[in-house]
């Protein structure tokens, strides 16, 4: 038997925000461990017998941090795909399902958030053997986490009768949507409930039998999607109509809770969807006072508290029970009762028309990051990074001008017909209109900071002739 993680790694993570942003979701930073989720994820199933290397389907603005991210852990994935959009969980499993059966139609699936957090990783691996005996026969497994509280922020599924030959697997009788605390506490003392952990096992043919039966159309925008892709660089894009022309559903509701093959896997994995400031302080280390600290952090007279400081010291004092998160542009303040509502932070940001919902102060591309410094009336000052050997796309800009000073590393820039080597203390002009193209020959990263002058700087100012990554 062949299986091919599949994870999924779309998602804004709004409720981990500030640090959590559209441009650099939760999956895709390192929240508990120095490794990100989507790293974490795919080291977990790397190794096993049987286990392929990973599909992961992503959003297109976050393709060449995946990739890097992936380069970076010493794993080359069996692809890359490409949503032209989000339409949640069931069409990019079905868009997988249809890819991975044409290359092999036996292919079993083990769908994988990119964004979990799972402590016991051989109790883990047990569970998937088990699950992996279950789907050879047809069924449709999901894995249910034995509830360690009345959680009110997750799904359950409540178990049905259990399953011949195979330990702790049963029937699903019903997926129970989140509950009140009372009910919570009543799934727990009742011991036949399970938190829904969003985790899936299947044959490809057999989870296409079923989205075919209950969400046609799903199915059929997905086998549309995957059949006119085409791939670019090393992504497989998706096509972007029909993809869009997809409903929008999730595979609990698409399909698990239509079909009549569907058992839960008891796993007591140590699991968390890491969905709130909250959660994460409960999967990390706590110090004598119950607090949870990172970063350049000062706590006297305070407990039961997180906090984390992302570029400059955070002192607190004399409280308890809060989250404090710091980053360069933006700081977090709540009651740890009240983390479910910096969701409403981001809506108010989106209404406002701001940014700091978007990205941080420092933007990452595939050839590096910039970060902005300082910004004023027609003025705008950033530090670039430029990694070895990486170049910058040809370009030019109508609304502004500038001037480039390299601090470390050597810089080759083409500036209309010349083409100019700087050195470390050396700087050039980029005057307005004029094509020009910054690149990195040297072994080492390119440090330089650049000062903008003009009416307009905005990144849309750009007009692309020649990208090495294909961007438009």
């Amino acid at each position: 038997m062949k299986i091919y993680p599949v994870i999924l790694s779309g998602g804004a993570g709004t409720r981990l925000w500030p640090l959590s942003r559209a441009v650099l979701p939760k999956q895709l930073l390192p929240l508990v461990t120095d490794k990100t989720m989507l790293q974490e994820t795919a080291l977990r199933v790397r190794g096993w017998p049987g286990l392929m290397a990973p599909l992961v389907v992503c959003g297109n603005d976050h393709r060449f941090l995946v990739a890097e991210q992936l380069r970076d852990v010493g794993i080359t994935p069996h692809a890359i795909m490409l949503e032209p959009s989000g339409r949640n969980t069931a069409p990019a499993v079905a868009a997988a399902a249809q890819f991975l059966k044409a290359q092999d139609p036996d292919a079993v699936m083990l769908v994988l958030p990119a964004d979990h957090v799972i402590e016991k990783n051989e109790a883990f691996r047990m569970a998937v053997e088990r699950a992996a005996a279950l789907v050879q026969d047809g069924s449709l497994a999901t894995f249910g986490v034995v509830p360690t509280a009345p959680e009110t922020g997750y799904g359950y599924i409540r178990r049905g009768e259990p399953l011949p030959g195979c330990d702790d697997c049963y029937r699903i009788e019903r997926f129970v949507e989140k509950p009140d605390t009372d009910t919570a506490k009543g799934f727990v003392t009742d011991g036949g409930y399970y938190w829904n952990s969003g985790m899936f096992m299947f044959r490809a043919d057999r989870f296409l039998d079923e989205i075919g039966a209950h969400a046609p159309a799903i199915a059929s925008a997905a086998a549309n999607a995957v059949a006119d892709a085409y791939r670019d660089l090393d992504f497989c894009r998706l096509d972007e109509a029909a993809f869009g022309a997809s409903p929008s559903d999730s595979i609990d509701y698409a399909v698990m809770e239509h079909t009549r093959d569907g058992v839960v896997v008891s796993a007591d994995i140590g699991w968390s969807d890491v969905g709130s400031w909250s959660a994460l302080a409960d999967v990390q280390q706590r110090d004598a006072n119950g607090n949870v600290q990172r970063g350049d952090v000062y706590l006297d007279n305070t407990s039961n508290t997180l906090v984390r400081a992302e570029s400059r010291i955070v002192a607190v004092v004399g409280v308890q029970d809060l989250v404090v998160v710091e980053t360069q542009d933006a700081v977090l303040v709540a009651h740890k009762d009240q983390v479910q509502r910096v969701k409403n932070v981001v809506e108010h940001l989106k209404v406002q028309e701001r940014t700091e919902h978007l990205h941080h102060t420092r933007v990452y591309r595939p050839w590096g990051s910039y970060e902005g410094i300082d910004h004023g009336d027609r003025f705008q000052v950033k530090r670039i990074t430029v990694k070895p050997g990486e170049k910058l796309s040809l370009q030019m800009h109508h609304h502004r001008a500038e001037h480039w000073i390299v601090v470390s590393g050597t810089a080759r820039v083409t500036c209309g017909d010349k083409v100019t080597l700087l050195a470390e203390n050396e700087s050039t002009y980029i005057p307005l209109g004029t094509t020009h193209r910054l690149e990195n020959p040297g072994k080492l990263p390119l440090h330089l900071i650049e000062v903008q002058s003009g009416s307009y700087l905005g990144e849309d100012d750009i007009v692309r002739f020649e990208d090495i990554y294909q961007r438009a």
